[in-house]
């Protein structure tokens, strides 16, 4: 027997990687036994009992696809069902949008948003002209997976302000400022509605000036959309943003996930969107750009996965499925409007130090309380309840069960620590 030899990968070649927060703080809250244990790290939506909500229009879409005779197993194109992918770019753009009445957008099916964001970062990482060490921007803070998906395709990352501490609203003459003032022709990229993880959005008018210092500086839009209809309830007003700079000619692309909005999160049912600029050779621009992602596409995944877009497709190309789907989705938006305003109400109620005006005038899943990480730490030893260290928390973890004790521990924790 040959002896046994050393691996070519020691740890000074491959050292062990840090856990990922997020799933760390999942863990320790399984772990937990304690009884009144609060879980607000978690990023899908809870019913009023703390448990997973199928949509009933997701399970009347599943019952028609188990009963469909012509259904079986085998690939989709590399670009995934188009009924699934047309639709969703006019759910995205509006069926009325300019770019979809010229040709110019193509759309191919991802692997939920993470898939489109990390094709849309492969495909601007080969192909945008732009200077090797130009970085690209987001906001501070962002979605987490945004700096890991950016720097595997090898494209620098930079960050623009965002959220004001003091305000526990938009820095918005800190974006601006930074926008201004970031090399000409970089990449933007931009949360379309429900900011991840602040829950704090620009107003219409904050979009027409981010979109006036864009065109002014010709930077790249890459909007990065996980929550339209999640939001606010409507699909047209969490779309918003997009359609205002399409229909001011901007090239862009638009990373879309079925994740939250359809609850669809294990079947990862997402979608890139291409847009280009109005111009006589726009159907060859985006012919080209077409030809491009499919290469990267088969080189990475092959096919999309065709189950959960199955689902999705058949609730936006059916008129009665889908307004029962717009319900659905004002059930869940609505559930969690409550639970902010009751959040606000109870600890104004019980005159808990500071403001918190910024919990309901917040938008979306996630809310940044303003909880220092030492509070964070503390409010974890001491009731129990799981938040990630910047004080954000899920809205969809709270409920009429936890939300006096949730509010009770954020007094006692502002009390003891401010």
């Amino acid at each position: 027997m040959a002896p046994a030899s050393t691996s070519v990968f020691p740890a000074s070649v491959v050292p062990l990687a840090p856990e990922d927060p997020l799933f760390g703080l999942m863990a320790a809250y399984r772990a937990d036994d304690f009884k009144e244990k609060v879980d607000l790290g978690i990023g899908a939506y809870r019913d009023d009992d703390a448990k997973p909500w199928v949509l009933p229009v997701v399970k009347r879409a599943q019952e028609i696809l188990r009963n469909d005779p012509a259904l079986n197993h085998e690939y989709l194109p590399i670009a995934g069902l188009a009924p699934f992918t047309s639709a969703a770019a006019r759910l995205i753009l509006g069926s009325d949008s300019p770019a979809l009445k010229e040709g110019r957008t193509t759309s191919i099916q991802t692997i939920s948003g993470t898939g489109a964001v990390h094709l849309g970062g492969l495909f601007l990482s080969k192909f945008y002209p732009r200077p090797a060490s130009q970085p690209v921007y987001f906001s501070n803070p962002t979605w987490a997976n945004h700096n890991q998906i950016f720097s595997n395709v090898h494209l620098p990352i930079k960050t623009y302000p965002y959220f004001s501490p003091s305000t526990r609203g938009l820095d918005f003459d800190g974006m601006i400022s930074a926008l201004e003032s970031a090399p000409e022709g970089s990449i933007i990229l931009l949360h379309a509605c429900a900011h991840n993880p602040t829950g704090v959005d620009p107003t219409r008018e904050q979009w027409k000036e981010i979109a006036k210092v864009v065109r002014a500086r010709n930077h790249f839009p890459f909007f990065d959309c996980a929550y339209q209809g999640f939001a606010s309830g409507d699909l047209g007003n969490d779309a918003w943003a997009v359609r205002y700079f399409i229909s001011e000619g901007f090239e862009l692309c638009i990373a879309q996930s079925f994740a939250k909005n359809f609850g669809l999160y294990g079947q990862r049912a997402g979608c890139f969107h291409f847009v280009t600029s109005p111009s006589a050779d726009a159907r060859e621009t985006v012919k080209r750009i077409a030809s491009q992602l499919a290469i990267l596409q088969r080189s990475e995944i092959s096919n999309p996965p065709a189950y959960g877009a199955r689902i999705a497709s058949l609730i936006l190309n059916d008129e009665k499925l889908f307004a029962e789907w717009e319900d659905n989705l004002r059930t869940m938006s609505g559930r969690i409007i409550d639970m902010r305003r009751a959040l606000r109400g109870k600890l104004e109620e019980m005159g808990t130090p500071g403001s918190w005006k910024h919990i309901t005038e917040q938008i979306g899943m996630f809310s940044f309380t303003g909880l220092s990480e030492k509070q964070v730490a503390k409010i974890r030893e001491d009731a129990h309840v799981y938040m990630t260290k910047n004080g954000r928390i899920s809205m969809a973890g709270l409920n009429t069960h936890n939300i006096d004790y949730f509010a009770k521990a954020v007094d006692k924790v502002v009390r003891e620590t401010s």
